[in-house]
């Protein structure tokens, strides 16, 4: 690990969600492990009017209610608490700028933090070109002679050309190495051990490309619906919500050569290559490469749930996707001829998030009294990703007694039973790598531009087209049937989850 250095981070969006669910409680959770460098401070800014005893009082329910690692004596909370403050201003205000920097000064001279700043856009998107101009106008990025960092948070842009204005305020105010573009699931352990699965067993990287390769499927699916965010998903969609992000990131982890060395740019270089390698899609193809559905009323664990028109903060007409799969191609010397299908859904029988490589079967079955009506599975390799973390592969065996019969089982790797205990939450180790200055695992501006550069054909062409005959599949079920359809065009099925 880095040298331990004090910092200050200022959270922007202080009384959201994702301060009160994740990031308070991932900063205590690293407190109370002894990682998190001391001394800090950590100062929430929001447009509600809080003392720093109101903010830090609300941020202790926070913790009890959300964090991994719980409070075990009040002494230990109280040194925590000490180092929250509370600066509240809407984030148009200059004024707002001019209190924070004072705050800073103040506590830098107080708490001896050196001058490190981490700045934190946990507001709605809207907002992030407000507090990166403003940061700029007050000069609170360039007064001090320490660090400066800033962390923005997903979605990075709706498309293209709003994803590259936003960079083009950003970069105008803080240097590439000082952005750090946040995408949660990378934080995730199981997928952070994609690259050790690959790089550091020599069992499997020579089998990593198409001569044994038969296809590779990535799932996200959700069994909750929109929630309390039907006015963001409208404007969002599977597409943008997921696929952008989080999956085309684990594609790139599954697909990417190895780098020369585990460091940011070298692994950020290897991961651009391969969206530069995805085939573009013609427009006219994307019917062919692309399903969406969106879920209408259905049973979901014996409740009866609403579709997703009637979730409130949604249009009852409605044309927004809660279902997309997509086939990809990485044209490639590696996986040339090799589809990636990826989906993600919400309203889905479970939860489950998982990458499953499926191998070439045998050139020739050898086991001729085997019964040929009896289908042999093919080797599969699951990375379960959420929940039960974990590795799974799945082979042929003989079943025991007189028949020559091939059963499938398992050998299956489970974290929790392995390592025991709680992993830590993506969160604590991304927070943790941007304190340090790591950002290996924190997107590119040049990768965010590639990433909606190979979904914007698909966004433009549903833009322009008919609106679909929504709804299309019922809640509680693995999405709409055209999705099935897509893949067994293929001589291909989806795994069952």
């Amino acid at each position: 690990m880095p040298a331990d250095e004090p910092f200050a981070l200022v959270i922007f969006g202080a009384s959201g969600d994702l301060t009160k669910r994740k990031l308070v409680p991932a900063l205590w959770s690293l407190f109370q492990g002894r990682v998190l460098p001391e001394p800090f401070v950590a100062i929430g800014v929001a447009r509600s009017a809080m003392s720093h005893d109101d903010f830090r009082h609300r941020m202790r329910e926070a913790v009890a209610e959300f964090a991994r690692v719980q409070p075990p004596a009040p002494h230990v909370w109280d040194r925590f608490a000490s180092c929250l403050y509370y600066c509240p201003g809407v984030t148009d205000d200059p004024a707002l700028y001019e209190r924070l920097g004072a705050l800073l000064r103040q506590l830098e001279t107080d708490k001896g933090t050196g001058g490190n700043r981490l700045f934190y856009c946990a507001t709605p998107p809207s907002l992030y070109p407000e507090i990166v101009t403003r940061l700029g106008a007050s000069r609170i990025q360039r007064e001090t002679k320490g660090w400066v960092r800033i962390i923005i948070e997903k979605p990075f842009g709706r498309d293209r050309a709003s994803a590259a204005e936003l960079n083009r305020v950003v970069s105008g105010v803080f240097a590439e190495d000082q952005v750090y573009r946040i995408d949660h699931y990378l934080g995730k352990e199981t997928v952070q051990n994609i690259l050790v699965f690959r790089f550091a067993n020599g069992i499997f990287e020579p089998l990593w490309n198409r001569n044994h390769v038969n296809h590779v499927q990535i799932t996200v699916a959700e069994s909750l619906g929109v929630e309390a965010r039907g006015a963001y998903y409208e404007e969002a969609g599977a597409l943008r919500d997921m696929i952008q992000n989080h999956i085309l990131q684990l594609l790139c982890l599954v697909a990417m050569e190895p780098p020369v060395s585990f460091d940011a740019d070298p692994v950020r270089d290897e991961k651009s290559k391969v969206l530069r390698a995805i085939r573009p899609i013609p427009p006219e193809e994307v019917d062919h490469v692309v399903v969406r559905g969106q879920y209408g009323p259905g049973f979901l664990d014996g409740q009866r749930v609403p579709g997703y028109r009637s979730e409130k903060g949604v249009a009852p007409d409605s044309a927004t996707e809660t279902f997309a799969a997509l086939r990809l191609s990485v044209d490639n010397f590696r996986w040339a001829g090799v589809p990636f299908y990826l989906r993600t859904g919400k309203r889905m029988p479970k939860r489950a998030s998982e990458i499953a490589i499926q191998f070439w079967g045998t050139p020739h079955l050898l086991f001729r009294r085997h019964d040929p009506a009896e289908r042999i599975e093919p080797n599969i390799l699951v990375l379960r990703i959420q929940p039960d973390e974990g590795i799974a592969l799945t082979f042929g065996a003989k079943l025991p007694g007189p028949e020559l019969n091939i059963r499938p089982v398992t050998m299956d790797f489970r974290y929790g039973a392995s390592f025991g205990g709680e992993p830590p939450e993506a969160y604590e180790r991304l927070l943790l790598d941007a304190i340090h200055g790591d950002a290996t695992l924190y997107a590119r501006a040049d990768w965010v531009d590639l990433a909606w550069e190979v979904l914007t054909p698909v966004l433009e062409a549903w833009g322009a087209g008919p609106a679909p005959k929504f709804p299309n599949y019922e809640a509680g079920t693995w999405g709409p049937a055209e999705a099935d359809a897509f893949i067994e065009d293929d001589g291909r099925r989806w795994r069952p989850l």
